[in-house]
């Protein structure tokens, strides 16, 4: 069925911060399913917060600590462990991110889940974390691609979920990953 639509341009659930920078994981206009354009740009959200911590650390304990630091500061400014997500992009990184909050009060609370189980969810503060090379975008998918058109596809896909799992947080956001990072975030966190 074709007909008129339009694309809101006001985000509720978002701060501003966070929103720019996802969004610059996204071209700046999408096309829909009848081959339509629709410019990204003009988009506004309706209160402000704190920049989004984007952290490339040395090893998987460094990472560990600093995603911990994150979610204890959190907590001690008043979000309860419920109001908390922590995405990874596969299942085996999982124990990665339980081992971030393991001792923390309330951490059977906090939502841990791979990044492919995100939408729809809302959280207050939001981790997204190893975001590692060869993780995001996932090796194993690039290499079952058959040409570049499919490579693009893939590509694109990696970049939209990682786009997802970060437009979970409403108010904090944290994205990191051990060196070598995904190039993704160097794109998340320019300027």
């Amino acid at each position: 069925m074709r007909g008129k639509s339009f694309t809101l341009k006001v985000c509720y659930r978002t701060s501003q911060q966070i929103r720019q920078s996802a969004d610059r994981l996204l071209p700046s206009a999408l096309r829909d399913v009848d081959g339509i354009e629709d410019e990204r740009r003009g988009t506004i959200s309706v209160f402000d917060g704190p920049e989004p911590l984007i952290v490339v650390s040395p090893t998987s304990a460094d990472e560990i600590a600093v995603v911990r630091a994150f979610v204890e500061s959190a907590i001690f400014d008043g979000i309860l462990p419920t109001e908390i997500g922590i995405f990874v992009r596969v299942p085996a990184l999982v124990d990665r991110a339980k081992a971030s909050v393991a001792g923390i009060t309330g951490a059977d609370k906090i939502v841990i889940n791979i990044m492919h189980l995100a939408k729809g969810l809302e959280f207050r503060a939001v981790a997204v974390m190893a975001c590692d090379e060869g993780v995001l975008p996932l090796d194993a998918r690039m290499e079952d691609a058959t040409d570049d058109a499919e490579m693009d596809d893939i590509y694109d896909t990696e970049r939209r979920l990682l786009y997802v799992a970060c437009t979970r947080a409403r108010e904090r956001l944290m994205v990191s990953g051990v060196k070598p990072a995904s190039e993704f975030l160097t794109d998340i966190s320019s300027i």
